[in-house]
């Protein structure tokens, strides 16, 4: 027995010196390291999720990790908009999908649907806000199928297609009696005619002071995931004749950055009022953009770049976005919610490469501009919906609704 105890030690240690000569004389050769992944420790996370204590996921850096993109979904997952089927849409390079973002502080736990689905019977969870927004609840759509024994019992409750639909689509997982909802709002606002008696540069309002009509619809939600931003600049704004309104008065002058501002405090004033104080409720901060040598319709690219950007010294300062968001979130903090601030914008700033950019869906016109704004799946937003579901599990999401009372 000790004899064999031996040779089980002098074959590890033997192994682990010879990766790490091999990665001296060759160390840009990722694909090779790959093959002992088995030896992070994130490979032997149990399969039963377990609590964890809270932990800065934002910083760290992007790993290759070939095992990884089999862990969750592919491209055949039915709930994928055809525009972030990156690969059949022609995009033949394959390693955007198997990078895995490693924290500098601790291990991201394995996303477990069934744990998560199991937590959430009965339940319900939103996601609101832009276009970005609906990537990422497709995205958490598709790794939830990886706890449901028949997809097909997975419908939307109206009947309405999922692809190109606007408005809001709410997903029922007929085995868990729960729906997965996405609301599309993206200034959460509502936006509306002008006034009587207004300019006529004013062709429409955002109404700061109130929350969109769905807000309704999120009261009872179980988990809330929200996001805004993408729209909050003064093309989607001003120079599109959308100016502010507080009360029956628009305001000519106000800038989009005070503008945003306040939206968020309507927003908190809502939520305040409105949700459950059990509520689970996220927003998540802003996403990137890469376009390159010019804007989205100035011909900007993001296709020349297929590995992460690992130089953090060419990102841009932190986006006033997130700081009035985080700010916001501390906000209700304060008042005793479960309210968190997803912050993705540093892990997704470094991933150029995780975009359509000029694959996009069939039918999209020769020359039209690449999509340097949303994000192939899988892909990115799988990684936000992993750090959602780390934040859930270090506040002990449904841990009421497994364990008894005691008495």
């Amino acid at each position: 027995m000790r004899s064999e105890s031996t040779y089980a030690l002098s074959f590890l240690v033997l192994l682990l010196t010879s990766i790490f000569i091999f990665n001296f004389v060759y160390p840009f050769d990722r694909q090779f390291l790959s093959r002992f992944a088995f030896l992070s420790s994130s490979y032997f996370t149990p399969n039963k999720s377990p609590l964890i204590e809270a932990c800065d996921y934002s910083r760290g850096r992007w790993v290759w990790d070939e095992i990884y993109s089999h862990l969750l979904y592919d491209e055949n997952c039915p709930f994928l908009d055809p525009g972030f089927r990156c690969r059949q849409n022609g995009r033949k390079n394959e390693s955007f999908r198997k990078w895995r973002w490693q924290p500098d502080d601790c291990d991201i736990p394995r996303f477990n649907a069934s744990y998560l689905l199991e937590r959430n019977r009965n339940g319900r969870i939103v996601f609101a806000g832009d276009s970005v927004g609906r990537n990422q609840w497709e995205s958490f759509l598709c790794m939830l199928t990886q706890g449901v024994s028949n997809v097909s019992k997975i419908h939307e409750v109206n009947g309405n297609p999922i692809s190109k639909h606007k408005g809001y689509l709410a997903m029922r997982f007929q085995e868990y009696n729960m729906t997965v909802e996405y609301y599309r709002t993206p200034f959460l606002c509502v936006i509306g005619r002008p006034p009587p008696n207004s300019s006529k540069r004013v062709r429409r309002t955002i109404r700061l002071d109130e929350l969109h009509w769905y807000s309704k619809k999120w009261a009872r939600a179980d988990i809330l995931i929200f996001n805004s931003g993408h729209w909050w600049n003064p093309d989607k704004t001003i120079k599109s004749r959308r100016y502010f309104q507080e009360g029956g008065r628009v305001n000519m002058t106000m800038n989009v950055e005070e503008a945003f501002r306040r939206s968020l405090q309507t927003w908190k004033s809502w939520a305040l009022h409105n949700l459950n104080p059990a509520s689970f409720v996220f927003f998540r901060s802003f996403s990137p953009v890469h376009f390159r040598n010019g804007t989205w319709n100035d011909g900007g690219w993001c296709d020349k770049q297929t590995e992460p950007d690992n130089d953090p010294t060419e990102f841009e300062t932190e986006p006033y976005y997130n700081i009035f968001i985080s700010g916001v979130v501390k906000q209700m903090q304060y008042e005793s919610r479960k309210a968190h601030f997803l912050n993705i914008t540093y892990l997704s700033e470094l991933r150029i490469d995780g975009h359509p950019s000029k694959f996009r869906e069939p039918g999209t016109p020769p020359g039209a501009p690449q999509d340097c704004s949303h994000w192939c799946l899988p892909g990115v937003p799988d990684t936000w919906n992993e750090l959602l579901y780390a934040q859930l599990l270090s506040e002990k999401f449904g841990i009421k609704k497994i364990l008894p009372e005691r008495g």
